[in-house]
Formats: C-alpha cells, structure tokens, sequence
C-alpha cells in the first residue's frame, strides 16, 4: 500500500469532513430547514456558484471515464469534450434572473417544485420525480464506482473495500451538512481540481517527452489516434456536433445544474458566475482529456480506461505529489456525488412525500426524513455499484441525456412560454424519455434488428440525445396548442 500517496488524500477528506461539520451548524440553527438544506439559504456569490455549478458538473465521467476515453480514441475525443464548455454560460443565461425570481416567487427548492407551480399538475411531478430518481441512480452509480477505482488504484486494496471506504466518506458529510456542505466543498474542490489538473498535465508532458514526441508517438501507434474522428474514425462531424446538445445546450435541463440557478444572492453574483465558471470548466476539461490522451504512449496497453488517470499519476510524479493531484478527480467525483444525493433525497421528502403523502408534517420529521432518505440512497447506491462496467463514462451519459429528454421543454418552454401547458408537458416528457430508453434498450434486447434501430434512434450518424430532444420538443408545442381551450386563463402562469 502506498501510504506516502495516501496521506495527501487522507489530509484532503479530513478537511472536507471539517466544512460538512460547519456547515452542519447553518441547518442547526436555520428557521427555514428545507430551504437551507436544501438550497443553503439562496445566499451565494459569485465564486462560490461557479465553482459549485463547475464542481458538480465535473464529475467521475470527467476525471475518470473521460480521459478513459480519450486514451482510447485520442484528440478526436478532446475535440468533442470541449463541448462542455458553455454549460454553465448556457445554464445561468437561459434559466438565470428569471428562474430565480420565480422559484424565489413561489418558494419553490426543486426543479420538480418549479413544475409543480407551473404546471398545476400531479401527473408531471410524479413523472418527473420518476425520471430523477431512475436516471439519477444511474449517475450517482457512476460517481461511487469513479471514486472506488481512484482508492484501488491508489491503495491496491480491493474495489469493494475502496467503494466502502468512499461511500462513508461521502455519505457522513453530506447527511450531516445539507446543500451548503455541498456548495462550500465545492468551491475547495474545484480549486484543487484546476490546479491539479494543471500540474499533472505538465507532468505528463514532460515524462513523454514533450508535446512533439508524444504526437509522434500517437501517430506511429494509429494517425487517427491524432484525427478529429478517433481511433477507429466513429467521431464524425455529426455525431461530434450532435453531441454538444447532451453535454452543452441540454444541460440546462439537468436538474442537479438547474438548481444551482436558484441559490445565487443577486444578479451581480451570477453575472460574475457565468464568467467565473465558464473559464473553469473550460480549463479543466482541456486539460483532464489531453492528459487521457498523452498518457498513452507513456503507459501503453491500460485494459481499464477508468484507471488512466490515477496510474499516469503515479507513473508521473513522486508518490506525495500524485496523492495531492489526485485530489482533484476525488474531489470532482464527492462533489458530484453530494449534489446528487441532496437533489434525489429533496425529489422524494419535498416532492412526493410532503407533496402528497403528509403535507403537514412537522419540522423535526421532516428534518429526521431527509438526513435518513439521503443515508439510505447512499446505500442503494453502493449495493448498485459493486458490479461496475469497464468505462463509467457511458453509464454516466446515458443519465444526462434521460434527464435532458425529460426536462429540457417543460422546464425552457415552460419558464418563457405561457401557452405551455401540463398536457404538453405530460406527452413531452412520455415521448422523450420514452424515445430515449428505446434507443438504448431495443438494440440490446433485438440485436437481429440493431441496423435498422440505428437508422431510426442515430439519423446521421448522430448521438441519440437528440432524436428524443426534437420529438419531444414539437409533442410539448403541439399538444399545448391542440389542449388551449381546456386550461382556465386564471390557471396559465403570470411569469
């Protein structure tokens, strides 16, 4: 066991376990404790939402499965991840000063609050809250199996014993410290991620032998490895272009980055945000693939992509200095996780239980509900994540685009277009999320009729995001026209 590299990341957990334990003291002491914690208290600047919202957006998939990804199919992979870099511009600009007035308006904490508001409906907050819960296991499954390889890698005890060792880590100081934990972690992390980042990119460089040296290495090995299109030549113009839908413009709808719109102070803080947060996003993406792909002539032959980062760490750098940079990937991974968990826990205590199982619960029950939902989530979680797929990337993707095929027109058409209605939103989110789990499920589950599925769900080769985003989009408007009549005018929204 390296235990030089261990200390650095040990040292790293004890102080966010410190700031779980102060922010603990805000939901002791809140009068409102649903909207601290889960919101803490809409009272954040400027720094701290870009890296909360910078934080959580860069996940396991980023820091583990991308640079996974990119080793395998080379700068193609670069190209199409720098996609991400207007997430959180796209995010705070579409949703922005006007989500927040009206979720500050209606006291609403959740996105699936916001639909419960504007849509006056049962049906679309059962159907939402569904979507979150399946698709957010999913992503969080990612995140668990993310940091337990990091720990493997690192320690060389076995993955069980590390998903339990980061399980605990995460659960203790997100059960105890609510949204606020999570955001002040955030800002610590995302810190650490961009400097990390930055050192172990240099490092990787210099063992290569330089930038040179290691795009002739590449393009001994495979000139496509150097290509916009890949290893094996998938990456083409339109897939790659179809791809910024699922992780640039359709993050809008992903209710963990959605609701960091609602917590900021005021609009100079988000104004500082969308700054702030789009040119650390940007630096931190490139870096993190291009690691990924240098990585590979340096150490050839890795069968996990998942475990890219933590080797060419240690390969790269003196044990302590690697358990410092690869702080960063575990703070990416907890930071994710913890937005994940508040956000699942609040869709079923907020949105289904006080919504329709005890609407007059008691503070304190809904307080012991809340810190017991988000333990036992951590849980299930764990349970799910012992059998762990070889790339956690894809699993993590296939959670995005659920997401964004069920929410991206009931939340944007919603917020801006008053003769949007709940029997659009209904067919909307039916049809997206429907069309979505098709695509991945009928391949699998008729292999015989896969070429003809793939024309269908992939036109052009494109990412099946977006098959499922333009129906569901002509479904919300056509339906909301065609049902007009049926919705009182006192009942459309006055936002």
């Amino acid at each position: 066991m390296n235990w030089v590299a261990i200390i650095p990341l040990a040292i790293f957990l004890i102080i966010i376990f410190l700031i779980g334990i102060y922010a603990s003291k805000f939901v002791q002491s809140s009068q409102s404790f649903m909207d601290e914690y889960f919101l803490g208290g809409r009272s954040f600047g400027g720094f701290v939402l870009a890296m909360t919202m910078a934080a959580t957006y860069g996940s396991a998939s980023s820091f583990i499965g991308g640079p996974g990804t990119a080793y395998t199919q080379g700068l193609g992979w670069v190209l199409l991840a720098m996609s991400q870099v207007v997430t959180g511009y796209f995010v705070l600009m579409i949703l922005g000063k006007k989500f927040a007035i009206v979720t500050r308006k209606y006291k609403t904490l959740t996105l699936v609050d916001f639909l419960k508001v504007r849509y006056n409906s049962s049906v679309v907050v059962i159907l939402s809250a569904i979507s979150i819960i399946v698709f957010l296991f999913s992503a969080m499954s990612a995140q668990w199996i993310g940091g337990a390889r990091l720990i493997e890698s690192l320690t060389g005890i076995s993955y069980t014993a590390a998903l339990f060792i980061f399980a605990v880590s995460v659960l203790i100081y997100v059960t105890i410290g609510g949204f606020r934990a999570v955001a002040l972690t955030d800002v610590v992390q995302g810190t650490v991620m961009l400097f990390g980042t930055l050192i172990l990119l240099i490092a990787t460089i210099k063992a290569g032998g330089g930038i040179s040296n290691i795009i002739q290495d590449l393009h001994a090995e495979n000139p496509n490895l150097i290509s916009p299109f890949g290893a094996e030549g998938t990456l083409t113009p339109t897939y790659v272009s179809s791809f910024w839908i699922l992780v640039g413009v359709g993050v809008v709808a992903l209710p963990q980055i959605a609701v960091r719109a609602m917590s900021y102070k005021d609009s100079k803080s988000m104004h500082r945000a969308i700054i702030i947060g789009t040119i650390v996003v940007g630096f931190i993406m490139l870096n993190m693939h291009l690691i990924g792909v240098f990585a590979r002539p340096i150490l050839p032959g890795i069968e996990i992509g998942d475990k890219v980062m933590p080797l060419i760490a240690l390969e790269t750098m003196p044990a302590w200095l690697a358990g410092v940079v690869l702080a960063a990937p575990m703070a990416a991974i907890m930071s994710t996780v913890n937005a994940l968990l508040i956000l699942v826990s609040s869709t079923i205590i907020k949105d289904v239980y006080i919504n329709y199982i005890r609407p007059d619960a008691p503070h304190q029950t809904i307080k012991r509900m809340s810190i017991g939902v988000t333990a036992i989530l951590g849980v299930i979680v764990f349970i799910m994540a012992l059998d762990p797929p070889d790339l956690i990337i894809w699993l993590n993707l296939f959670a995005f685009g659920g997401l964004e095929a069920a929410f991206i027109w009931p939340v944007v058409l919603g917020l801006y277009w008053r003769n949007g209605n709940k029997y659009g939103a209904i067919a909307s989110i039916i049809t997206g999320v429907g069309l979505y789990s098709l695509s991945d499920l009928l391949p699998t589950l008729l292999p015989k009729y896969s070429d003809v599925f793939q024309s269908f769900f992939n036109p052009f080769g494109m990412h099946a995001v977006v098959m499922p985003v333009v129906a569901s989009f002509f479904v919300y408007v056509i339906v909301s026209l065609s049902t007009k009549k049926k919705i009182p005018t006192e009942l459309k929204p006055n936002f």
